[in-house]
């Protein structure tokens, strides 16, 4: 018995001298069946026992965070007991990929499909948390016995296959080096940057769950291979196939086979588009379906839409967002329109369903619970101003006089953009994701392509240093506020400045469009924000209220309301059509640098001077949470535009990934 609760039953690994494997009883839950690891005695040791131990802890505090997911095992216990450490997990009755493997000798295409519409939800989930498994492979998937409930509404297998071991799991960073040369992982089902250098990211999971379903598909080990062959082998895979197979699924498995990574899927979501619509959509429906290991949704979460029916919206919005990609703006506001439509239509379907025990594959979360996924490091100076691109792949960031565009995804650096001649102050990225503007020390504003990092022109006119930056809605204004007290308006097409607008008595450093594009606001160290009429040029009012310089404004998505951050350490509330103050939001106890709004209008973020973000519920004011990491003062905070990942920059001369956790 360990900790009066856990009886041994059986040994079912030795690893020799560095521990065991059992099942056992937990006496606590009417002896329900559990499964015990056990380390090896905690001496004073090799580094590999070293990092034996590193590698235990790390896998339960991945299970502590991964595991009420229901194809991820929960974390029971864990614990020291006689110098030995412990680690309890949630028992899965079923036989793994491999031992099937060995009795059924071939997967037919339509398996393989299957598995794959299986797990990719559950990686999509595990690397949304910032979390890469590392040792994907079919020892490490288990096939529960159990048959799924009479109440499934398609047949099939899914949500049966279980993501075990998480002992290799990595945080993603930009990158995970080992020590000593080393790296982890499985050799002929990890990728080359996995084996070579330690490298993990969401894509080195997708290639192992390719090289997975090659060995079920083929009968051959992706070992043997690499043994032989190295990655030669994934250039003609298609050679060990023993039957033909859809031209589908091999277009998938190709690319998730692709040695350069860059080739390769970037994520989850990218390989189950591929696997058409039509098959999306069961597979999601299959994963809402609930297992003896599910939980309902709790007393917080709406009942108006069933999950099962959100998953469904979900994987269409994928599919359509897929298709309209290339065609800029449009497709951002014909996938809006889309999702209304589905949302709306999902509603309507809540009678027949409401009762049902529904489960979404990322557990439903209070409002604003983001947490630190990652850092980017190695500037040598603050972090000014960030920006996320619409698509959510990429974070372009000041770099005192250059500009760097960063994956959102590894935090990599893909590009340098250069041409000012001073410190870069602020950027902002249009709604299509095809412009990028700067505004420097120079005194100047640049535009750039995004696709390409080419400069497009530079915008000259101010007189003093511009500080902030924005885009009308229509993408056609660029609006440019400067420390010579003036806004300018300028033709984005054309370069031509439209009108200067004159008012404020000291520095601007904050402007931002309302929604229908036919007021702007403006904040100042004169204490003051401005609305100014676009069309005309005229001011329509002035707001005041704040004692402190005005560093920040934002608008909410319906335009509705203003939201301000001053020096006075606080963020104001205003009614844009009466310039009426409704509230003001205390909390920070250092200067307030930046605010912004998330896309759905519900949080409100705040940076500050005191190391902290703040978010908060902008219906009714109150705080929801503190955020914290950066070691200094805040001085840009910005959404991602599906409003899931938080992106800060400070004078710490660190970026900040947050994203929702599940």
């Amino acid at each position: 018995m360990l900790r009066n609760r856990f009886r041994i039953i059986q040994v079912l690994s030795d690893e020799g001298g560095f521990g065991r494997t059992y099942l056992a009883e937990d006496v606590d839950k009417l002896n329900e069946r559990c499964v015990i690891k056990q380390l090896a005695p905690r001496v004073q040791g090799t580094w590999a026992l070293n990092k034996a131990i590193d590698l235990f802890q790390k896998e339960a505090q991945r299970l502590q965070e991964l595991g009420a997911h229901p194809q991820i095992p929960t974390l029971l216990a864990y614990f020291e007991q006689e110098n030995y450490l412990y680690l309890v997990q949630q028992f899965i009755d079923g036989q793994n990929l491999l031992s099937e493997l060995q009795q059924k000798k071939k997967y037919h295409c339509s398996e393989i499909k299957e598995i794959l519409l299986d797990l990719l939800p559950v990686l999509n989930f595990i690397h949304q948390q910032g979390v890469i498994h590392r040792d994907i492979k079919p020892q490490n998937i288990i096939r529960r016995r159990a048959s799924l409930p009479s109440t499934t509404v398609v047949s099939g297998t899914a949500g049966n296959l279980v993501l075990i071991d998480f002992g290799s799991a990595k945080q993603l960073t930009a990158k995970v080096k080992m020590k000593m040369g080393t790296s982890i992982g499985s050799q002929g089902y990890s990728p080359i940057e996995q084996i070579r250098d330690g490298s993990a990211y969401p894509a080195s999971d997708l290639f192992s769950l390719g090289a997975t379903c090659f060995h079920l598909l083929t009968g051959v080990s992706p070992f043997k291979l690499w043994a032989e062959y190295g990655y030669s082998w994934v250039q003609d895979w298609q050679q060990y196939l023993k039957s033909p197979i859809t031209g589908e699924l091999a277009q998938v498995l190709d690319k998730l086979l692709q040695k350069d990574m860059q080739h390769r899927y970037q994520s989850a979501n990218e390989v189950l588009a591929d696997l058409s619509i039509k098959q999306q959509q069961t597979s999601q429906l299959r994963a809402a379906t609930p297992t003896k290991h599910t939980t309902k949704l709790p007393a917080t979460e709406s009942p108006s839409v069933p999950k099962r029916y959100i998953l469904l919206r979900n994987s269409v919005l994928a599919g359509s967002a897929i298709i309209l990609l290339g065609s800029g703006k449009f497709w951002y506001q014909q996938f809006r329109r889309l999702e209304m439509r589905i949302s709306s239509s999902l509603s309507q379907s809540n009678s027949s369903a409401a009762n049902r025990d529904v489960i979404f594959h990322q557990r439903p979360q209070p409002l604003g619970h983001f947490s630190l996924a990652s850092t980017v490091k190695g500037y040598s100076n603050s972090i000014l101003s960030v920006a996320i691109s619409p698509d959510g792949k990429t974070i372009a960031s000041n770099s005192n006089d250059t500009i760097k565009l960063l994956s959102l995804v590894t935090g990599q650096e893909i590009s340098t953009l250069s041409g000012h001649t001073d410190t870069v102050n602020f950027l902002s990225i249009s709604s299509d994701g095809q412009t990028l503007v700067s505004g420097s020390e120079d005194r100047t504003i640049k535009i750039w392509n995004m696709a390409t990092g080419q400069e497009i022109r530079t915008l000259e006119g101010h007189t003093n240093s511009v500080h902030t930056l924005a885009f009308s809605d229509n993408g056609k204004i660029v609006a440019g506020g400067s420390d010579d007290n003036t806004i300018k308006l300028w033709n984005l097409a054309t370069g031509e400045e439209i009108r200067t607008l004159r008012g404020h008595s000291h520095w601007v450093r904050s402007v931002a469009f309302s929604p229908d594009g036919k007021i702007l606001a403006s904040g100042s160290f004169d204490k003051t924000i401005k609305l100014w009429n676009l069309a005309t040029g005229q001011q329509i009012r002035t707001l005041e209220g704040h004692s402190g310089k005005v560093t920040s404004v934002a608008l909410s998505p319906d335009g509705k309301i203003l939201a301000s951050g001053s020096f006075d350490k606080t963020i104001k509330l205003w009614n844009l059509a009466t310039g009426q103050q409704i509230r003001t939001l205390e909390g920070h106890s250092g200067k307030v640098t930046s605010v912004a709004l998330s896309p759905d209008g519900k949080i409100l973020a705040s940076g500050s001077f005191d190391k902290t973000i703040k978010l908060w519920n902008l219906a009714t004011g109150q705080q929801i949470r503190t955020l914290r990491g950066h070691v200094d003062g805040i001085q840009s905070v910005v959404f991602s535009w599906d409003g899931k990942t938080l992106v800060t920059g400070g004078d710490d001369k660190t970026i900040k990934i947050w994203q929702i956790s599940f």
